[in-house]
């Protein structure tokens, strides 16, 4: 495919189990991967519980798909989620997925889906089961994208709250795998690269827009220059 082409990107929405206040930063998100041209929303749109999803169909240009409760106590969403994103990867006509959802039954989904090479972006609540996060490209807490695109400041009191110690070890163990220069600084682009290996690090679930934000908001542990390349680098202090 050749790179000015758009990425054709799927958003499957488990409705019984996300946010409908969560769609347009998550369409936001996706914008990044490409264009989002598949957009499904599954349930049962009967219940009362899925108003709200149903107000916004149209808004958003979600594709409301049916699924009846067949037996109590069983979630036929998620099994008609699962065979319309097989579908989807064998046709060979999308290049990632969105997966809007809590649920870990999604985990083997996520984790077939990258077995074929395909980007997975997982969106779903900070409670959601550790297994879904870690199986997809990238999770992010849909409750705390929500405070970061309503607000406009990113370098809050309350995010630099959300900066502890597991943060700033992930990050430095980062910067150290980096390629640094005599100085020790790495381009924060590599650091963040690397970061991003781990699925659950997005610096959106802290509250930031951007990671330079993040690296600002941890002046204590690492300095921050630009340089006349225009690119940022960064070095641990400590």
């Amino acid at each position: 495919m050749p790179e000015n082409e758009l990425k054709n990107i799927a958003l499957l929405i488990d409705a019984d189990n996300a946010s409908h206040a969560g769609i347009d930063p998550v369409l936001t998100v996706l914008a990044e991967l490409g264009q989002v041209n598949i957009r499904r929303a599954y349930g049962n749109w009967a219940k009362p519980a899925l108003a709200n999803w149903n107000k916004i169909t149209h808004r958003y240009g979600l594709q409301p798909m049916q699924q009846f409760d067949l037996t109590k106590g069983k979630n036929a969403t998620d099994i008609a989620m699962t065979i319309d994103a097989i579908d989807l990867l064998y046709a060979g006509k999308v290049d990632g997925f969105g997966i809007m959802s809590s649920d870990s039954d999604f985990t083997p989904l996520v984790t077939r889906l990258r077995q074929d090479g395909l980007i997975v972006y997982g969106f779903g609540s900070d409670k959601a089961p550790q297994p879904f996060k870690t199986a997809c490209t990238r999770f992010i807490d849909v409750d705390q994208l929500i405070r970061t695109s309503q607000s406009d400041d990113s370098k809050g009191t309350a995010d630099k709250e959300a900066i502890d110690k597991e943060l700033i070890d992930l990050l430095g163990a980062a910067w150290k795998a980096s390629s640094r220069d005599d100085d020790g600084f790495a381009r924060l682009h590599e650091v963040g690269q690397i970061a991003g290996n781990r699925s659950s690090f997005d610096v959106r679930n802290y509250g930031f827009k951007r990671l330079s934000d993040l690296m600002r908001a941890a002046s204590d542990h690492f300095l921050m220059e630009r340089r006349a390349d225009k690119q940022l680098y960064v070095k641990r202090l400590r």
